[in-house]
């Protein structure tokens, strides 16, 4: 059966996955693009999102592997668009223009319906308004036994944790103290979840760890 992993999730060292003040000129936040710059330089980034010439080892090592494999993203809302409460309209269509990177159907956590979007390179905005469960059961059938990325942000990542249903976590911990924010791990035990460090490595840019369940 496919697994449901989350990969390439920058926090701050003090445990933040984006700052305050999020909004449409800051989608993470104060100081949250920070998180980032062990990704942005790596070729698996690059080849996708700027010159296609970037770095390479360990770091892009860690972001080719979150890309390995995958039928199906699922999003929160906030990482869809910077729009609260109804839709509007159907202009926005997400931060990435009319080429989105997942290339594979995408589940958005959302409370407002909104008709599926078609984009380029393969990619279907689904928008799923009954809960966390509907949306993963929706991702397992179009993910045809491949696997399930969830993509953030931190507030998805929680309930997905929280109720069991991540096999698989990679964090990537930047030297970047961010003080406030969305926190990821705040009142979660992951011993208790389950979980156990299956592999580390260190970079300038950021400490990954992978945890599994046992």
């Amino acid at each position: 059966m496919s697994k449901v992993r989350v990969n390439c999730f920058s926090i701050s060292f003090d445990g933040f996955g984006a700052g305050p003040d999020q909004s449409l000129d800051q989608p993470l936040g104060a100081g949250g693009m920070d998180l980032h710059k062990w990704f942005i330089p790596t070729n698996a980034f690059q080849k996708t999102h700027g010159s296609g010439d970037g770095t390479t080892g360990v770091d892009d090592d860690f972001a080719e592997r979150g890309m390995d494999g995958l039928g199906a993203w699922i999003l929160g809302r906030n990482m869809f668009g910077p729009i609260r409460g109804d839709w509007p309209d159907d202009e926005w269509k997400g931060w990435w223009g009319e080429n989105p990177p997942y290339h594979v159907p995408v589940f958005v956590l959302t409370h407002h319906p909104r008709e599926s979007i078609q984009m380029e390179g393969g990619t279907v905005f689904h928008f799923v308004t009954d809960g966390i469960h509907a949306a993963l059961e929706r991702a397992r059938e179009a993910a045809g036994g491949r696997d399930i990325r969830i993509g953030g942000g931190a507030a998805t990542i929680r309930q997905y944790l929280q109720a069991g249903l991540i096999d698989e976590l990679h964090i990537a911990i930047s030297p970047v103290v961010l003080g406030s924010g969305e926190s990821l791990f705040a009142g979660i035990d992951l011993l208790k979840l389950g979980y156990k460090c299956t592999d580390h490595a260190s970079t300038p840019g950021a400490m990954h760890l992978v945890l599994m369940k046992e």
